[in-house]
């Protein structure tokens, strides 16, 4: 492996990295995470890996970073400029302070500054090399605004939402996850590397902060890799789409950004349609002529009179060798086809109803209220009816959906009325049961309904046998999914249905959310969905300072309509 994420160099601040992985893999253990991996970014590209958590999309960037080593093959980063890494979590106790997380991002920095002070202690007489090492470090160290970095970390903190500076010497430990979060960027950015290497940086910011984030690295001269699950993000930002595959433990390359991964993923559904078409169709063909064949071979006499020989005899044993070579043929043919089948393309995902627009079918509730959680006047959802339930977090959006699923029951009182058939896909992937860690794939979804589970595309017929304790949580997301798709329910509740799943397999989820036909109830920070939802809009919003909810009980929560404003034109239902 080849890694130098600092070179000495006299920098204009333009994009000169170099960032090539060529035949790497990389295991833990038994478990294969990346396997025979090869892709170049090219200077100044902005890059987005994409795919299921648990795929290895973290430990591709740390390969990146120089924080992993692969296995097998070659990483190549030449960064004159620096590198810039940002990881999912602060590899930091909580007892440590935010300026050693500081400290941490701006570790390159840092190790820049003692350089050029030392060359300056060590400046004496008149040696011309003294001199010449001083100004170069403190070139260096101008060049990626050194001086100016803790400044610009208060900066970046005002911009990703963080309105107080925060105290260099408070523990992490008493900041929230928000709050780490945003310190760990705002310090990555603020070191101004020439190559980014960011692992879900929209976590943790509101809609004004990525939007600032989108500019602020639409702008960065250098080099940006990014991994995420925003498909906004992508589409704003990358040049560039690097998919892991999660089964194949690979990663291919997308040009033209997140809209020509997006074609390039229907090319490539539609050619895998066609593949299979035509391979049906020349089953069938080689299937008719081996019949057709052996009945004309049926109707060729075996025996012919006594007196038959010569050139008729000739002419029917050579009629008898050609039908049985043709057969021959066509069987060798149909056997070849057969031993190398083309696999039927997924089925489009569906989500299924049976609504008759009945009043009692509608969703109602009133006089909520689940201590601590929720105070709720009133809320109506009409049957087939779309809405979309924002709020700040804490706001009590799932608790919500738990009531509606009836897997928290609220004080006496409270009128909850719903359709029979629930379908809810919570927040949080479900723990395995320790009883079921060994117990197959198949066996969790249903022993006899593999060809069911295999239509929907989600999983590979390999992966049917594999214990459900060795899933990743993205697989496990998807078993989860496929339970739902294949029942029948009138009112779904989705609690944030694009976590832990590729941007691909949330365009199929969407597509097959607008298409469905019961009562749709959705909690998402996903903001193309939020965007192309047509559902009604309400934002659960704590009651103002001595509100009475009608039980009389303070501090209600109140749903308000912000269809308008959150969605200008918005189609709603119900």
């Amino acid at each position: 492996m080849f890694h130098t994420p600092e070179a000495s160099r006299s920098r204009a601040h333009t994009a000169v990295s170099q960032l090539t992985v060529t035949e790497v893999s990389k295991r833990y253990g038994h478990h294969v995470v990346l396997e025979h991996v090869s892709f170049t970014v090219r200077p100044g590209e902005k890059a987005g890996i994409v795919g299921d958590n648990g795929c290895g999309k973290s430990t591709l960037l740390r390969l990146l970073a120089g924080a992993a080593q692969p296995d097998n093959g070659e990483v190549r980063v030449v960064a004159p400029g620096g590198t810039g890494h940002l990881a999912q979590t602060l590899d930091l106790p909580e007892t440590a302070c935010v300026g050693d997380a500081i400290d941490h991002a701006l570790a390159e920095l840092r190790a820049l500054e003692r350089r050029m002070r030392a060359a300056g202690a060590a400046l004496q007489g008149d040696d011309p090399a003294a001199y010449d090492r001083y100004a170069a470090a403190e070139a260096e160290f101008e060049a990626r605004g050194g001086y100016g970095a803790d400044r610009r970390v208060d900066v970046t903190l005002r911009h990703l939402g963080e309105s107080a500076v925060l105290d260099r010497s408070r523990r992490l430990g008493t900041l929230s996850g928000g709050q780490r979060s945003r310190l760990a960027l705002a310090a990555t950015l603020a070191s101004a590397p020439e190559l980014l290497l960011l692992d879900e940086p929209t976590n943790d910011l509101d809609d004004e902060a990525v939007a600032w984030l989108e500019e602020r690295l639409r702008s960065h001269r250098g080099t940006v890799v990014a991994v995420t699950h925003d498909r906004t993000f992508l589409d704003r930002v990358s040049d560039s789409i690097l998919e892991v595959d999660h089964c194949t433990r690979t990663v291919r390359r997308y040009g033209d950004g997140y809209p020509g991964f997006l074609a390039a993923k229907a090319a490539e559904r539609a050619r895998h349609e066609r593949e299979y078409v035509e391979w049906c169709a020349e089953v069938a063909r080689q299937s008719r002529l081996a019949d057709l064949q052996t009945g004309r071979l049926a109707a060729i006499p075996r025996k012919g009179p006594r007196a038959f020989s010569g050139a008729g005899a000739f002419r029917a044993r050579s009629r008898v060798h050609g039908a049985m070579g043709r057969i021959r043929n066509a069987r060798e043919r149909l056997q070849r086809l057969t031993e190398r089948p083309v696999s039927a393309p997924p089925e489009p995902l569906r989500f299924s109803a049976d609504i008759e627009g009945s009043a009692a079918r509608d969703v109602e509730v009133a006089d909520l209220c689940v201590p601590g959680r929720l105070l709720l006047d009133s809320l109506h959802v009409a049957a087939g009816g779309r809405l979309l339930v924002t709020g700040p977090n804490g706001a009590g959006k799932t608790t919500l959906l738990r009531v509606l699923a009836g897997e928290l029951t609220p004080e006496p009182g409270a009128t909850v009325r719903r359709p029979a058939r629930v379908g809810f896909l919570r927040q949080v992937v479900s723990p395995v049961d320790p009883e079921d860690m060994s117990r197959s794939l198949l066996a969790a979804f249903g022993e006899d309904r593999a060809d069911e589970l295999l239509a929907l595309g989600l999983f590979r017929e390999a992966d049917l046998a594999r214990p459900v304790g060795e899933l990743s949580t993205g697989q496990r997301r998807r078993l989860e999914l496929a339970r739902l798709i294949t029942g029948s329910h009138d009112l779904l509740l989705l609690d944030e249905p694009t976590n832990h799943l590729s941007p691909a397999l949330v365009e199929e989820l969407q597509a097959a959310l607008a298409a469905y036909e019961g009562t749709l109830v959705v909690v998402t920070h996903d903001r193309r969905l939020r965007s192309d939802l047509p559902a009604a809009v309400r934002e659960l919003v704590p009651a103002r300072p001595g509100r009475t909810s009608r039980r009389g009980s303070r501090g209600a929560t109140t749903l308000q309509d912000v269809s308008a404003r959150s969605r200008a034109g918005c189609r709603t239902r119900g």
